[in-house]
């Protein structure tokens, strides 16, 4: 199953120059590499270590996460707006698989 991350634009409506606010929420269980199983064997690290946005394919906010990220991250910015299209959230795990979520924006 995908999993799907929550995202609000306070403004989906902009004028361009106008701070746009983007609030998003992923479920994600992170695992810090550091416990071990009722084996005694390392539970592999995995967790969420980058996060990208994007607005129309340009990169517009980035952020490397590190093993004290809580699970199912909140994350809170604002970019400024220049031109309507996508706006793509890209969250990338340690194995590489990636969560996407997208909103559109529209700059008049």
């Amino acid at each position: 199953m995908a999993i799907k991350p929550r995202i609000k634009l306070d403004k989906k409506d902009a004028k361009k120059g106008d701070l746009v606010e983007v609030k998003a929420l992923v479920s994600h269980i992170m695992e810090s590499g550091q416990r071990k199983d009722s084996s005694g064997n390392v539970v592999p690290r995995k967790i969420l270590n980058k996060f990208t946005c994007t607005v129309n394919g340009k990169e517009v906010f980035s952020a490397d996460f590190e093993p004290a990220i809580s699970a199912n991250p909140y994350i809170q910015f604002k970019f400024k707006a220049q031109e309507s299209g996508p706006v793509v959230l890209t969250w990338t795990d340690d194995d590489g698989s990636k969560i996407v979520g997208e909103e559109s924006i529209t700059v008049s």
